[in-house]
């Protein structure tokens, strides 16, 4: 362990009502916040229909939440101290008038098309770890999910505006903030969701991927980058093929009995799982194309890799237009970690187990100061302070908030052209 290691605070979450007061007064990105959910005011009262909800201390949980504009959120937040803030759909009335509103009139109308892959969806692939944990061996796993998910997206979808946030403990969440996605039906996101959706069936399940003859292209797709980091992740890290009983899980996958027979002989001869894997893979090269009656099988190699590997989303978050999800840049109650947006250019980089927590920033802001005062010699002035820094810009929140305002900026520019599109309009009459 480094000395930087030894000092660094340990957060315990018994301090938390400590440090948000702290944290939301110096360090939440309200302005990037309200810019983003406001959508450039293009849509008159989007950001005062939107549901926010807060869970208090000891799990006081509040919902239909709602604000004029960004000085009524900014306070209502730095009051309040959430240990979490959930973000829920754009409704047809201030939600927090909902009580005066004929249930039936209150409709959600519109919310961000969101994603949710959760680490603990993998444990019957996960050697590591299960439950809430995770490790390096098993953190490739997201790495995969989001250029999967995300070029997926970009591709098959055309959307323009997709932030990716780690959740602060085992999983990530993504926003999609196109116009069109906002405006998708339930059905049409279901839709989508079913569409990225390829490992299928519950614990009884031996193969949970079956790949058609001719396989789509967005498929393929997954594979290759699934093949990118194959050998480190799942022979390697995991050891899918380690001992007896996970290379026994692994094969009864392949469909064809007599195939799987034939691969499980060669087991026994091989040293490590990345010999195993060649042994089988080419041993199933030459068998399936020469053999009529496996060629079910002819895709068995990629269906293993999809089902160790391919990202499995919670498709009822996706689907459900009032479903609340977390906000980014709140902080983890139990782990301390802040939510933080993800640059998906720099996803093999991000790694969460160095990802701030509330304690550290608090104490690289005090840090920051010390070293910073203005300086008094006796009998002079002090030095005057120079341009005052936003208090984030001190800490190791600085990259994170970049890519929160990266995300916004890239967004400002369809809306400047929708606003200049309806003053052309108005102007026509």
């Amino acid at each position: 362990m480094t000395e930087s290691e030894k000092s660094k605070p340990t957060y315990s979450p018994d301090e938390l009502p400590e440090y948000l007061p702290v944290y939301y007064k110096r360090l939440f990105p309200y302005s990037l916040y309200f810019r983003w959910l406001n959508y450039g005011g293009v849509q008159k009262n989007y950001f005062t229909n939107r549901e926010f909800s807060f869970t208090l201390k000891d799990d006081v949980y509040i919902r239909y939440q709602s604000f004029s504009d960004q000085q009524e959120m900014e306070k209502q937040i730095q009051r309040q101290c959430p240990y979490k803030i959930d973000i829920g759909a754009v409704y047809s009335h201030k939600p927090k008038e909902h009580k005066t509103v004929k249930p039936t009139a209150f409709q959600a109308l519109e919310k961000e098309l969101v994603f949710d892959i959760d680490m603990t969806d993998y444990d019957d692939v996960r050697s590591c770890c299960q439950g809430a944990d995770i490790c390096p061996k098993c953190w490739p796993l997201m790495k995969m999910a989001i250029k999967i998910v995300d070029r997926a997206l970009d591709e098959d979808f055309g959307f323009d505006h997709r932030l990716w946030v780690y959740s602060g403990r085992r999983g990530v969440h993504c926003w999609i903030a196109d116009e069109a996605a906002r405006k998708l039906s339930q059905n049409a996101r279901g839709a989508v969701a079913e569409y990225l959706s390829l490992v299928k069936g519950g614990e009884n399940n031996v193969r949970k991927v079956h790949l058609p003859e001719n396989i789509h292209p967005s498929i393929e797709r997954a594979i290759g980058i699934i093949n990118d980091y194959f050998d480190d992740y799942a022979l390697d890290k995991q050891d899918i093929l380690g001992d007896k009983e996970s290379w026994q899980k692994a094969l009864a996958i392949i469909p064809d009995d007599n195939l799987r027979e034939d691969v499980l002989k060669l087991m026994e001869k091989e040293k490590n799982s990345k010999d195993r894997w060649e042994s089988f893979r080419m041993r199933h090269m030459s068998l399936v194309d020469g053999d009529a009656n496996i060629r079910k099988s002819r895709h068995c190699c990629k269906e293993i890799g999809l089902q160790y590997c391919y990202p499995r989303l919670d498709v009822n978050v996706s689907k459900g237009i009032n479903h609340l999800l977390k906000s980014p840049f709140c902080v983890h109650p139990k782990t301390g970690k802040v939510c933080v947006p993800i640059s998906v250019k720099d996803v093999d980089r991000f790694d969460p187990f160095t990802v701030p927590d509330i304690s550290q920033l608090c104490t690289e802001i005090d840090e920051y100061d010390k070293k910073n005062k203005p300086e008094v010699i006796e009998g002079d002035q002090p030095t005057p302070p120079k341009r005052r820094m936003k208090d984030y810009k001190k800490t190791s929140l600085m990259q994170s908030i970049e890519v929160l305002e990266q995300f916004v900026t890239g967004m400002e520019k369809g809306w400047q052209e929708k606003r200049l599109a309806m003053s052309d309009q108005k102007g026509d009459f």
